[in-house]
């Protein structure tokens, strides 16, 4: 779940005003205006271009990930009429890409709620996908002059953050929760109705590892850091001065570090439905105390001196990093809600902090035995 800015330019608060008579400034997914009762309304593209592919590759890799977005507001698919379908989605591109490539064919309009560039599951969760902001958009498109029905169809994922009955009773718009996925649309348009199939969410191994490479920009991150701290450490010896052997012993101290970061993203993505627990941070306990073991009885490998003080230090350091990234990826699955998160949040953080000072005061300890002799 990530942090993004608000859309304040003027384009992202009306797509009609936003596209009227600018079309040398269209974006490439859109591909003209129609005509409707409350002005000129954008047509979008059903067949999503290659710059929508390096764009969902760069988010996916967690390049630019909080200015992927597209401006709120209504749009058109194909060649809608007043009789047309309503659907609703989030204004994050990569999700409104999904949607629109799925849409070939068909003859609809949707409706972008400013979600603030988030996506509509984590929107709903945080509230911008919500009541009051499909409100605001139903009344600023003025949809009950471009259609003559009252009804909206939104993703399903997009429930828990949308309270039927008051859009209904501000607007006249009686809410559809549509499938679970894009792909499942046009069935579900033809037949107006979702099987239970549509209604499934699915977290296969594909699904999870997809989400990796954003969990492992943190390893751009902390391993500079922790090489850091490591030379600094090691810098800190009794004894000649010597940078060069103590720049190698802190690559080598650095290996079972970064190795603990992969554990605690790819391996628990890989291996999330088998490891025991509900709770990310004890997955991730299980496996930092497994790997830190290893480490400890091949200390050799990885130029650790043969010290419980050391040994224990670095027990403490791997489990507490290996269990602090698990914890990061439960906002990346379909295995918590919000309120699991914040409750699992609220007290395997402040476990995970004691730890590392514990461990921290070890290594201090070893050191301070060190100069002493």
């Amino acid at each position: 779940m990530e942090k993004n800015k608000p859309c304040c330019a003027p384009k992202c608060c009306d797509t009609a005003q936003s596209f009227e008579s600018q079309n040398s400034n269209y974006p490439s997914w859109v591909v003209d205006e129609i005509d409707t009762p409350i002005g000129k309304i954008p047509r979008i593209k059903t067949q999503t271009e290659f710059s929508a592919a390096l764009g969902a590759l760069k988010v996916r890799l967690g390049i630019n990930r909080d200015n992927y977005k597209v401006p709120p507001g209504l749009y058109a698919v194909g060649d809608p009429t007043e009789n047309s379908p309503v659907l609703s989605t989030a204004n994050y591109k990569l999700t409104f890409d999904v949607l629109r490539k799925e849409l070939t064919g068909q003859n609809l309009w949707i409706i972008v709620l400013d979600t603030r560039g988030i996506n509509v599951w984590c929107a709903a969760g945080k509230g911008t996908f919500g009541t009051a902001e499909l409100i605001r958009r139903i009344e600023l498109a003025r949809l009950e002059k471009v259609v003559s029905h009252k009804n909206i169809i939104l993703p399903q994922l997009g429930a828990p953050g949308v309270a039927a009955h008051e859009v209904r009773k501000n607007t006249g718009f009686k809410v559809t929760y549509g499938p679970v996925y894009a792909k499942d649309l046009p069935a579900f348009l033809q037949n107006g109705q979702a099987t239970t199939a549509m209604r499934k969410v699915h977290f296969t191994l594909v699904d999870r590892l997809i989400v990796i490479p954003v969990e492992l920009n943190y390893i751009f991150k902390v391993v500079p850091a922790l090489f850091i701290l490591f030379l600094l450490f090691n810098l800190a010896s009794p004894g000649e001065f010597d940078f060069v052997s103590s720049f190698m012993q802190s690559v080598s101290n650095l290996v079972p570090y970064v190795i603990a970061i992969v554990l605690g993203t790819v391996g628990i993505a890989a291996l999330l439905p088998y490891i025991p627990f509900r709770s990310f941070a004890a997955k991730g306990l299980l496996l930092g105390l497994a790997w830190s073991a290893f480490t400890v009885r091949y200390h050799a490998v990885f130029n650790f001196p043969e010290n419980s003080l050391v040994a224990a230090a670095n027990i403490l350091f791997l489990t507490a990093l290996t269990s602090f990234f698990a914890l990061n990826f439960t906002g990346s699955t379909t295995y918590t809600s919000v309120s699991g998160v914040q409750k699992e949040t609220l007290y395997t953080i402040p476990l995970i902090a004691v730890g590392t000072l514990i461990g921290l005061g070890l290594a201090i300890a070893y050191k301070i035995m060190l100069f002493r002799g």
